[in-house]
């Protein structure tokens, strides 16, 4: 058996935990590691980096985990561990992942790949001179929702692809009357939050990889919720965007629209939803399910305001059956990268995809302060030295 040792930074945090930690890393331990092409097995052997020492400890306790340590740079000297993993805020995820590709470790992070679009090129464009393997979480890709709009799409069954709409979001507590269920520094703008830096970058790959490559983009943001109360129980003033409402255009000419916000009350089948029309049909993806209707199975309404409507429209749809048993997205896409580096298994999600996002982010911010369309320019290696 091979063993990877992962020195695993930012693992407090609710995504680095929950879903890298105990829903990947720790379940693949669980199962006796990552199953190569060859039928050999890859086991992981992490060590828990983090600034608070006891909470660190008391966590690896927890999860039968033997090493941790308060000192990243010891960590990043030992040559026995040749992966890095940030979950950490956005603000020191550039400068980590650049003194661990630096220390000659392979890196794989969270989104955003950072907060400027100069720090985030930077980065990826020192992996790729530094030979190292690198990658950049694309989870929404893996959930089984849009596994099944993929399905759809490659079999033709959407026809000719018109449009998208996506809607994301919840109610984010404001932290008074009950306590606020996301951190409070995704609503100060000093800190990095902000919600047009956190899921246009969700928004990039999803498109990119799904219905067409992102051409152009116009964003109105917003601060809908101004004073909040963070986790101490003080108030503070919220200034980062809580919603944003996106329309891009598409490679091929689909158009999409996706609203996104933490201000708003679900009324629909999943916190993400996700409707694709296409001349032969249409879909609508959650995160888990996906619903379809045939050009042959559609409905004839006919417009009366004056009289009720007759049509059962949610009975119209018929559900993707569970044919294949879904694993966990962030865990197969970790199993997909300890492939790559262990065999060179094919990977699509290097740091490149990451500066795609930031890149989109950026315009999108723009075009709220400009209230304007914005073309997004294709990343080349000339128009990023550009």
């Amino acid at each position: 058996m091979k063993r990877i040792g992962v020195i695993m930074h930012g693992i407090t945090g609710r995504m680095g935990y929950n879903q890298h930690l105990v829903r990947s890393v720790v379940a693949i331990r669980a199962q006796g590691g990552v199953t190569l092409s060859t039928g050999e097995k890859v086991m992981l052997d992490p060590i828990l980096v983090g600034r608070n020492g006891a909470r660190i400890e008391e966590i690896a306790r927890r999860h039968g985990i033997e090493r941790w340590t308060t000192d990243l740079d010891a960590a990043l000297a030992n040559p026995d561990d040749t992966l890095f993993f940030d979950a950490g805020t956005t603000q020191m995820r550039g400068s980590l992942l650049a003194k661990a590709i630096r220390a000659g470790k392979h890196v794989y992070c969270e989104k955003p790949i950072s907060d400027t679009m100069p720090e985030a090129i930077e980065v990826a464009e020192l992996a790729a001179r530094s030979g190292v393997k690198h990658g950049v979480v694309q989870d929404k890709l893996f959930l089984p929702g849009l596994r099944k709009l993929a399905m759809l799409k490659d079999s033709g069954f959407f026809g000719k692809i018109l449009s998208v709409r996506g809607e994301f979001g919840y109610w984010v507590f404001e932290g008074d009357w009950q306590p606020a269920q996301r951190p409070s520094w995704n609503y100060r703008s000093k800190d990095g939050g902000g919600i047009i830096l956190d899921m246009l970058c969700h928004w990039r790959y999803v498109l990119d990889n799904l219905f067409g490559e992102v051409q152009a983009v116009s964003c109105l943001g917003a601060t809908h919720i101004p004073r909040r109360v963070d986790e101490g129980g003080q108030p503070y003033e919220a200034d980062a965007d809580d919603a944003a409402y996106a329309t891009f255009e598409l490679a091929g000419g689909v158009i999409a629209q996706i609203n996104s916000s933490w201000a708003v009350r679900v009324r629909r089948d999943d916190l993400v939803t996700f409707q694709v029309d296409g001349t032969h049909g249409s879909a609508v993806a959650g995160l888990t399910k996906c619903w379809t209707q045939h050009r042959v199975n559609t409905p004839k309404p006919v417009w009366n305001p004056d009289q009720p409507q007759t049509i059962d429209f949610l009975r119209t749809w018929d559900e993707v059956p569970d044919n294949i048993a879904y694993d966990n997205g962030f865990k197969a896409q970790w199993e997909m990268f300890i492939r790559h580096i262990a065999e060179d298994g094919p990977w699509p999600y290097g740091l490149m995809e990451g500066v795609k996002g930031v890149q989109l982010a950026e315009l999108g911010l723009q075009s709220w302060r400009e209230r304007r369309w914005l073309d997004v320019p294709a990343l080349t290696r000339q128009s990023m030295a550009a």
